[in-house]
């Protein structure tokens, strides 16, 4: 008992710094008011005859934003203070339910504008999905992380639980309009918080990066981190299968189950319940389990409770399995988001959330589309079966393709020492061509060219577009490794980029250079007329 009270103390280690703990807060009420929303949107759908099309379209119309926007919201939150871009959003997104408000209150509600709202909403989720998750590791130490983490996912999930139920009965007893006027509430203490943080200024605007610049910094990242992909991969296939228990799920309310509004919220709750306490019980499973394997176990876990929705048409089966639902989603979640923060260094976090958000949501996207044309087709109940069978076998092949730890240091090393240079060299001048030249024993090639192939991923993430190892003709065993940077400016930012990790492997990669000083570096930059007419003296 006393290890379990320990554990717990630990997960909540982040709570005792004061802005996480305000934001934690306002954060779980504004997601609160936003559920209730979603509540009343859905259900309002089926109250307008809306079929299988219709509903899986409002759980689009939600994700859909998010998969085209958040990678240039991730940008804006690597560029921008992210305080005021929260806030200003967060205006945004009370606008949109107080629209909602007003058509309901008049009686103008319809589809269309529900749709069409939905997709505003989500529009205001992409802007501030990774500026949220940006935020994290600057109000909590980097050892808290993983814990800071599972509580904002078991905020969001306490609010699954509250905020479906007190939508459900708001909307059966005072109606959409009340729902949605309780969700304008919610934003406001949300921007109170904002508005109360006072956010520690940052030292990183020596060399600012504008949108397009930063955008590509963010794709090259993306492109050149193998340990993202995996987590993206294996994200993309689980919500894409797993999606359809929550395009369906109103379906299965009303039509299996034969329930109304507060029935369907009910259900929600249920799922935000569940996931309370797998939240509660994550600490310890992490200590047993690996990431791999609480994600098989989510896996299993989600398949067993769509085979249950479609097999078993009792309400109180439906409900006990969407507890389990709500653990085994805080537990893929929590797994995914955690690995995802643990693998990012600071200055690309929102740009690569961003992308992580993307896949996500787009995987969420097209697979609520895709269950609910299937539906339209060969029912609710089978296609919950297809989905159930589809994410199992998914899950078996995936473990082929592990996650990776998320335990190296990503903090910047400031190793590199400052380019020489004669004159000063214009921030926008390039492109830039380093040159790294080494002397390696003949027979020490083979091993010291893994380590370079190793380390050319370092470089890719960190900035070069371009990288490459050659070889002198007449001496094999000098060898020159070059990159190639679009500015100069970006250069100097790839030597704050440059980890403790990418270090390491440096440093293995110096361990085979022979002679007292250590390899040379040569920077060479474009140049053109009027570049070199810049550089001279003014008659």
């Amino acid at each position: 008992m006393a290890a379990d009270r320990s554990g717990l103390a630990d997960s909540l280690r982040p709570l005792k710094h004061a802005t996480f703990a305000i934001l934690w807060v306002a954060t779980v009420l504004g997601n609160t008011g936003t559920f209730m929303r979603d509540i009343a949107s859905s259900w309002m759908v089926t109250e307008m005859g809306g079929g299988p099309a219709a509903v899986s379209l409002i759980q689009a119309a939600g994700s859909l934003p998010i998969f085209l926007l958040a990678i240039p919201a991730g940008v804006l939150s690597d560029i921008l203070d992210r305080r005021r871009f929260l806030i200003a959003v967060q205006v945004l997104l009370a606008c949109v339910s107080a629209t909602l408000m007003l058509l309901a209150s008049t009686g103008n509600l319809s589809i269309p504008a529900l749709i069409a709202l939905t997709f505003v909403g989500g529009i205001g989720a992409a802007l501030v999905g990774p500026t949220w998750q940006s935020i994290v590791p600057e109000l909590v130490e980097r050892a808290e992380l993983k814990d800071a983490v599972s509580l904002n996912s078991l905020g969001v999930n306490i609010a699954r639980a509250i905020g479906p139920a007190a939508g459900g009965l708001i909307l059966a007893g005072m109606g959409a309009a009340v729902t949605y006027g309780t969700d304008v509430c919610s934003y406001f203490l949300v921007i109170a918080a904002l508005v109360w943080w006072r956010r520690k200024a940052t030292n990183d605007t020596a060399l600012p990066e504008n949108f397009l610049g930063a955008f590509r910094a963010g794709l090259r990242y993306t492109k050149a981190s193998r340990e993202l992909h995996v987590v993206l991969i294996r994200a993309a296939v689980f919500f894409a299968f797993a999606s359809a228990v929550w395009a369906l799920l109103p379906l299965v309310a009303r039509g299996t189950l034969h329930g109304g509004a507060g029935f369907y919220g009910v259900l929600m709750g249920a799922v935000g319940a569940g996931a309370i306490m797998g939240a509660l019980l994550l600490p310890k499973m992490r200590a047993r389990c690996s990431a791999d394997a609480l994600l098989l176990g989510s896996v299993l876990m989600s398949a067993l409770v769509m085979v249950i929705l479609a097999l078993v048409p009792d309400k109180v089966a439906a409900f006990v399995a969407l507890l389990v639902l709500g653990g085994a989603w805080i537990m893929s979640l929590t797994t995914f988001n955690g690995v995802a923060q643990g693998i990012l260094p600071n200055w690309v976090r929102g740009r690569a959330l961003a992308v992580y958000l993307t896949v996500f949501n787009g995987a969420m996207a097209a697979g609520s589309i895709g269950w609910g044309a299937l539906a339209e087709a060969v029912g609710v109940g089978t296609t919950l079966l297809v989905s159930a069978v589809g994410l199992v076998v998914a899950a078996f092949v995936m473990r082929a393709m592990p996650l990776p730890s998320a335990e190296l240091d990503l903090s910047s090393a400031h190793q590199w020492a400052e380019p020489l240079t004669v004159e000063p060299v214009a921030n926008d001048r390039g492109p830039v061509l380093i040159l790294v030249e080494y002397d390696v024993a003949r027979e020490r090639l083979p091993a010291f060219l893994a380590v370079l192939e190793r380390f050319s991923m370092e470089r890719l993430r960190d900035g070069a577009y371009a990288w490459g190892v050659t070889q002198d003709s007449g001496n094999p065993e000098r060898v020159v490794e070059w990159f190639m940077v679009e500015s100069w400016a970006e250069h100097l930012r790839q030597h704050e980029r440059f980890s403790h990790a990418a270090a390491d492997i440096q440093g293995e990669a110096s361990a085979f250079h022979r002679g007292p000083q250590p390899p040379s570096v040569t920077h060479l930059i474009g140049v053109n007329a009027r570049s070199v007419a810049q550089t001279l003296p003014s008659s």
